[in-house]
């Protein structure tokens, strides 16, 4: 495991990030803790949750992925071992996440509410890292494709950018978050946090939690050059297209337990040429004696502007497979026979 720094903060994070939207759903807290424990003994030391988890979101289960961790650092005592990340809702018409009710919103009073309860679910108290699960704007979000694009410009109601960030930096100034990062967020987004921070003498963003993988490479077309120049580097998820990548949906195919078979949710990752490019990179690894998915994440892992890649597994040996992508060297061979399918397949599922 090899270790990058988190933007500009004393903090070195491990470059795999354990991803825990499973748990509470997917996963019992008993597999939970499992995985958290293996996680931690082969050298990770970050771990990215939200209040919004478990997938699929409902009222019902949510904040319980929040609870499942908080069990696990209060029975190991291991709080200062662990890098916690988690983030706050953005713009939502689901009213179950405050308590009076409201439709989510990146309010001072909501960012504060939500912090509070993470905090009591986690049982620490500080959040490592705190992120903006979305904007509280109208934009497409989680990288939606141009079908369904949503007009991005200003509603009377959207909270502005300035007023959440004092909210945050409220939090930073307490002791109750020590750094703040965004998640799907734009390109003009995430500079209008920079430069408002830097005009306001308020904290800094550290990291940008945004999709990124084989087949949606969407990041390096104007994210990246800020990640590398403004030191908000990426925290990629679904690396491995949600599961796609591994080959595991090919033809159909709905194995037993899967994400795609218990919640009928990744059609992100079933638009037009999807399958066609999967279809070469899964030809690609073999061709090249690698593990598929080790080979995805390893590619990920390359990226200069990648602070860490987060993981998410709901088997023992999933995780041990991706773990293992550390030792997987993309070579200048195997990074121009990428290309080269890139050049032809593109960004089919953004």
């Amino acid at each position: 495991m090899d270790y990058r720094r988190l933007g500009r903060t004393d903090l070195n994070v491990s470059s795999i990030c354990l991803g825990t939207m499973t748990f509470g759903e997917q996963n019992t807290e008993a597999e939970g803790h499992a995985q958290m424990d293996f996680a931690l003994d082969r050298g990770v030391n970050f771990l990215d949750t939200a209040e919004l988890y478990p997938i699929a979101p409902i009222k019902e289960t949510q904040g319980r992925t929040e609870r499942i961790i908080g069990t696990w650092l209060k029975s190991r005592g291991n709080r200062d071992k662990v890098i916690l990340a988690s983030k706050v809702v953005g713009r939502t018409a689901n009213t179950w996440f405050r308590k009076d009710g409201s439709e989510g919103r990146l309010t001072k009073a909501q960012i504060e509410e939500a912090v509070d309860q993470s905090l009591r679910n986690l049982q620490t108290d500080y959040i490592d890292l705190y992120q903006l699960h979305w904007p509280d704007r109208e934009v497409s979000g989680f990288g939606s494709n141009p079908t369904q694009w949503v007009d991005p410009a200003p509603v009377d109601d959207e909270t502005p950018i300035e007023t959440t960030l004092e909210a945050l930096a409220g939090l930073v100034k307490a002791g109750k978050v020590r750094h703040i990062g965004l998640s799907n967020e734009s390109a003009w987004g995430t500079m209008t946090f920079v430069k408002a921070a830097e005009a306001m003498g308020l904290p800094r963003v550290v990291s940008i939690q945004n999709a990124y993988s084989l087949v949606n490479r969407t990041f390096e077309i104007n994210l990246a050059e800020i990640a590398l120049r403004e030191n908000v580097g990426l925290l990629a998820y679904s690396a491995l297209a949600q599961g796609y990548l591994t080959g595991k949906y090919q033809n159909g195919a709905l194995p037993h337990g899967a994400r795609k078979t218990l919640f009928n949710r990744l059609q992100r990752y079933e638009k037009p040429g999807t399958a066609e490019a999967i279809d070469d990179y899964l030809a690609l690894a073999k061709d090249a004696g690698l593990d598929v998915a080790q080979m995805a994440l390893a590619f990920a892992l390359s990226r200069s502007f990648v602070t860490s890649v987060i993981i998410g597994a709901t088997r023992m040996d999933q995780l041990e497979t991706d773990l293992g992508a550390v030792n997987v060297k993309i070579t200048a061979d195997l990074e121009a026979r990428i290309n080269a399918i890139h050049q032809v397949r593109g960004n089919p599922a953004p």
